[in-house]
């Protein structure tokens, strides 16, 4: 098979779908590979790294989506690259459909297959992922609220940890998953005061197990919600529904109980945004205001630190890249059933329940 990677387009985007030990995986499964020029030099791989281990370098992204039978890349497509989408082709990548209809039904309409990283669940029902990225956003999280706390980027004019005689900032933290619990582990460790939030219990006792003691689990209701984010200066929204939207848990109203100059960072802007004011912003400005909250909504945090990012992420897809190269979609769903759930379009069909239900789009379950 043809397996492609391109430089991803999105602003301040430095991440790459392929790594150099990839392509040389690749090349000995009996595969060519197409690398766009300059593809990995966010990430600090350079374009020798890639020729050595059997890469082909190409000038232009345009004869890699015309000749490649699989592109592994990070971001959704951008609108130039779904125009080049086409039916018979796997794009594998972050798709994170139930944020963009438009997006949806762009890739529905080319006829390819997406293949979606955030979907894909193992045995045990995780997301391996999205895992590692949602461990870079959730530490991210609190690097990048401790920033826009300080009063020269509009906020508060807080230090997270205090001082002697001087309180530590208030964090509160939207969802238990794998965001949060790296979210309240960081903010932990800076010494703020923490409330992580969420509806299962039996993650609540263990969080409550693991956490260090100014870290406070939290049942999250309405009323719960309300009561911490009047106190917070950081909020942080850490929640996920697979394949939907993310739910709306702070309301435009509720923005007015809040202390002017607090910061909200919204993780879930991936999938819509967990807080009603939502709407994504890019590296290049990260940040804006409403009702003297400051938000941060940047749909592709990770991006920022590419080189980790790289690595954490080509760790754990390489195997599913190889799978799909070696079989098709077909194959690679009979030697590992996992990717079926990741397979969220296929031959103009939805066959993502989630996907299909967020835009009324009907449902067909994948028959590769």
């Amino acid at each position: 098979m043809i397996v492609g990677s391109v430089k991803e387009t999105k602003a301040h985007e430095y991440r790459v779908g392929l790594l150099p030990v990839g392509v040389e995986e690749l090349r000995r499964a009996g595969h060519e590979v197409l690398i766009e020029r300059g593809a990995g030099l966010g990430s600090g791989i350079a374009d020798a790294d890639y020729v050595e281990h059997g890469a082909t370098l190409v000038e232009r992204r345009e004869e890699i989506w015309a000749r490649a039978e699989l592109i592994v890349k990070v971001k959704e497509p951008q609108p130039d690259e779904i125009e080049r989408m086409r039916r018979g082709q796997i794009v594998f990548t972050y798709f994170h459909f139930a944020a963009s209809e438009a997006l949806t039904r762009g890739c529905l309409e080319s006829g390819a297959t997406s293949v979606a990283y955030e979907t894909l669940r193992d045995d045990s029902g995780r997301l391996p992922l999205l895992t590692p990225m949602s461990e870079v956003a959730g530490r991210m999280s609190i690097q990048e609220g401790a920033k826009f706390l300080e009063r020269p980027q509009e906020g508060r004019g807080i230090l997270l940890g205090g001082v002697p005689g001087v309180e530590p900032a208030h964090v509160v933290v939207l969802g238990g998953g794998v965001v949060g619990t790296n979210a309240a582990k960081v903010a932990a460790g800076f010494g703020a005061s923490v409330a992580i939030l969420d509806i299962d219990m039996e993650r609540l006792r263990y969080l409550d197990d693991i956490m260090p003691k100014n870290v406070t689990t939290l049942f999250s209701d309405r009323h719960t919600i309300r009561a911490q984010i009047a106190r917070a200066d950081l909020v942080v929204g850490a929640v996920l529904i697979e394949g939907a939207r993310a739910p709306r848990l702070i309301e435009r109203g509720d923005l007015k109980t809040m202390k002017s100059g607090s910061v909200i960072v919204d993780v879930a802007v991936d999938q819509g945004g967990c807080v009603e004011t939502t709407r994504p912003t890019t590296h290049d400005a990260p940040t804006y205001i409403v009702d003297e909250v400051v938000h941060y909504c940047v749909a592709n945090m990770p991006g920022a630190v590419g080189r980790t990012s790289t690595y954490a992420l080509c760790n754990v897809t390489l195997p599913f890249a190889l799978l799909l190269a070696r079989g098709g979609v077909a194959g690679a769903c009979q030697r590992d059933p996992h990717i079926k759930s990741a397979v969220n379009l296929h031959a103009g069909a939805v066959t993502n329940r989630a996907v299909a239900a967020t835009f009324g789009l009907e449902y067909r379950p994948l028959e590769p």
